[in-house]
């Protein structure tokens, strides 16, 4: 899994660790980075140092030349031991070229995504403590219409649907329906919570499921997974990842419909039968047990 460290590379991890320029450029959004190779075209073995402090976020770079360093790191304080364990993954766009990223630790490479992979916008992760983004331009003469970019996240080993992340645990993640507690929480702290009918279901055997659903209401969302229908739609509608081995069924049933977001799709979480989470809500209601309140009207 480890590749030899190239003669480029190592010149890379050779100036890294000794001539780190007075003048790199630092990102002042602690989530997102945007930024130019041309800003040091005229000393093209310069590496700039890019320091990102978010749980997700995005790079772009543009006309790639050098190297810059990525450092990914959680929005919390170190004492609170999420970082130990916690993973990384990282999206290419499909547009993306014009370099090769590594891992570096220490001054080791590891390959994690050559630049002919990058256009297949394929989910790569691994652990944090294995090291910073290396991303190296590939030598051009013309650099035009060159560009690096890429989503990441970073996934804590604890915490509310940490065993459920799609892209680390694809074969582990149950289709058994989620408990009470778990469902009231659901509504509460999932990325998306509403209520709704499947309308389609395309299946794969290796792949995630994706359904096609209709919302008639929408308690909140962390993103635009759901768009508004208009007059005719009356309603939000949107398509939903289903984990392998789980199935759904289209048709009239209303579902409460949660889930999670990740790299700007929708996952299938707790999923009950809407006649059903509208007794249990009521229930916790009047023994005020219920985490949160909606409106269920």
């Amino acid at each position: 899994m480890f590749a030899m460290l190239r003669p480029l590379a190592a010149h890379w991890i050779t100036a890294v660790l000794l001539l780190y320029r007075a003048e790199a450029q630092y990102s002042s959004d602690q989530c997102s980075w945007r930024g130019s190779g041309l800003s040091h075209e005229s000393h093209r073995r310069d590496v700039e140092q890019v320091y990102l402090r978010c749980s997700q976020g995005s790079l772009e770079w543009l006309y790639p030349t050098g190297a810059i360093i990525v450092n990914l790191r959680p929005n919390t304080e170190p004492s609170s031991g999420r970082t130990a364990g916690s993973h990384v993954c990282v999206k290419p766009q499909p547009y993306s070229q014009g370099s090769h990223v590594y891992l570096e630790h220490e001054g080791d490479l590891r390959m994690l995504l050559a630049e002919e992979d990058q256009v297949l916008g394929a989910v790569h992760c691994f652990r944090l403590a294995e090291g910073a983004l290396f991303v190296e331009a590939i030598p051009q003469t013309d650099i035009s219409r060159r560009i690096t970019a890429f989503q990441y996240e970073l996934v804590p080993v604890q915490g509310p649907g940490a065993h459920m992340y799609p892209y680390l645990h694809p074969d582990s993640v149950s289709c058994r329906p989620c408990s009470d507690d778990e469902v009231l929480m659901a509504v509460c702290t999932s990325d998306f919570a509403g209520s709704g009918v499947f309308r389609g279901v395309a299946s794969g055997t290796n792949e995630p499921s994706l359904a096609v659903v209709t919302l008639s209401r929408l308690f909140h969302q962390k993103s635009g997974a759901f768009a508004w229908g208009g007059a005719r739609g009356r309603g939000w509608s949107g398509r939903v990842n289903v984990p392998r081995h789980c199935s759904v069924h289209p048709g009239q049933d209303e579902y409460l419909l949660t889930g999670s977001i990740h790299f700007t799709e929708a996952w299938l979480g707790c999923a009950p039968r809407y006649k059903d989470f509208l007794k249990l809500y009521t229930k916790a209601l009047k023994a005020g047990t219920n985490p949160c309140q909606i409106d269920t009207n």
